[in-house]
């Protein structure tokens, strides 16, 4: 086949250097229906987070916005391929056992959650003993300069961490674990949906184009009923629960070299956190029912019908374009926004703190407050041989606890 004439390759044509700026201009005050089709398909790992975040409830507000078909379609292969709709831990942390010190790696989102989001709920007598501690190795540092360059401790920075900071938590007994709470980003996805609606009616009140609010009426419901299944609650909390023969203690930390570590004291109450640090799609046979297999695969198919739909809108696409902006800005801040425990399904009650500038002096006050949690760190942020003086130190708190246990025992055998 002989090749095409070069003026057909380049067809004539007017020199016009003000088309693309009239084209610029016709495109942002009438956006073409292609502008919200693509918009659609950005963003569907906020989405993910998002519902993670709020999910486990019979009501799910994660609003309306660019990315959920994106997002649908992906559960899709999620729901059928893995067995699962939850996203894995996002922030990289272990699950010591107070007892025997196993250590299992973090893969649950709320775990993962709790203590990315630590600083944030951690409570003013955590964060002072935290800064004093931090106080306390600055003025080291400086007198340690000063003695090698007189005058220069003034240069000294000061440490952004330093020492080991543990505190003491236990489940509550007011709140039930394993339930999602209704705080701040809960409610705004009712407020932004209802605003949503509110932007959708504009045109339809005006000009009687009711096409947005159709789109947008019938997005917020599949929205709703993506986060409505009861597998987002089975493995979001995908653990036992404990009882009174069950009395397990935890700790959650980023590891060696981390300025804090939660111990978690259960009184046989609230979750097995070391099963849940084991997440759900790491069991041998993740149970996510064919109903929700069936629903997500459903509802990726309602969402591309949606998609294919919302195209015909053109003369009210600035509108449709907008319902999508201020969704898209409530599923980043809750994708991304802190939460404390209860929040996240696990109601914890503080109960104390010790801290030390010398991480092996704070192990050792943990160890005397509650017997083998202490040891059980040891693992974890003194990996190699203690030395024979640190040694000599848990052999002294080893034995306080006996004599303590024969006190309690000859008390015992008098009453």
């Amino acid at each position: 086949m002989p090749p095409a004439p070069i003026f057909q390759l380049f067809p004539r044509r007017e020199f016009d250097p003000g088309a693309p700026a009239a084209s610029f201009a016709d495109e942002w005050a009438n956006p073409s229906n292609y502008a919200f089709t693509i918009l659609l398909l950005l963003g569907g790992d906020v989405i993910a987070r998002a519902l993670a975040q709020l999910a486990g409830g019979p009501l799910t507000p994660v609003a309306f916005s660019f990315g959920w078909v994106s997002y649908a379609t992906s559960a899709i292969c999620t729901a059928v391929g893995e067995n699962k709709l939850m996203p894995g831990a996002d922030c990289p942390c272990e699950v010591i056992n107070g007892k025997n010190g196993y250590v299992r790696a973090n893969n649950s989102f709320v775990i993962g959650r709790i203590v990315r989001d630590y600083e944030a709920w951690m409570g003013s007598a955590v964060h002072n003993i935290t800064q004093s501690l931090i106080d306390a190795r600055w003025k080291f540092d400086k007198e340690i300069a000063e003695k090698d360059i007189p005058g220069s401790g003034a240069e000294v920075v000061r440490p952004r961490q330093a020492g080991l900071v543990v505190s003491f938590w236990e489940p509550s007994q007011t709140i039930e674990a394993g339930k999602p709470g209704h705080d701040i980003l809960h409610w705004s996805g009712l407020i932004t949906a209802a605003i949503q609606l509110g932007i959708a009616a504009i045109p339809c009140g005006l000009w009687g184009d009711w096409s947005v609010l159709l789109i947008t009426g019938a997005a917020t419901i599949l929205c709703f009923g993506m986060g409505a299944l009861d597998q987002w609650g089975v493995e979001k909390w995908a653990c036992r629960r404990l009882n009174k023969r069950s009395k397990k203690n935890f700790i959650l930390t980023r590891g060696n070299g981390a300025q804090h570590a939660i111990a978690i004291i259960s009184h046989g109450r609230g979750l097995d956190l070391e099963d849940l640090a084991t997440g759900f799609d790491n069991l041998d046979a993740p149970s996510i029912t064919l109903f929700a297999q069936l629903a997500t695969i459903f509802l990726g198919l309602l969402w591309v019908v949606l998609l294919i739909t919302s195209s015909a809108i053109t003369d009210s696409a600035w509108f449709l374009i907008a319902v999508g902006g201020v969704g898209i800005l409530q599923n980043m801040f809750v994708a991304g926004w802190k939460r404390n425990p209860a929040a996240l399904g696990v109601p914890i009650d503080y109960v104390g703190v010790v801290g030390d500038v010398k991480v092996m002096n704070t192990l050792l006050a943990v160890e005397r407050k509650y017997e083998k949690l202490g040891q059980s760190m040891i693992g974890s942020f003194f990996p190699g041989d203690l030395r024979e003086n640190e040694k000599k130190l848990w052999d002294e708190v080893a034995a306080e606890w006996a004599e303590k246990k024969s006190v309690e025992n000859s008390k015992k055998e008098k009453a």
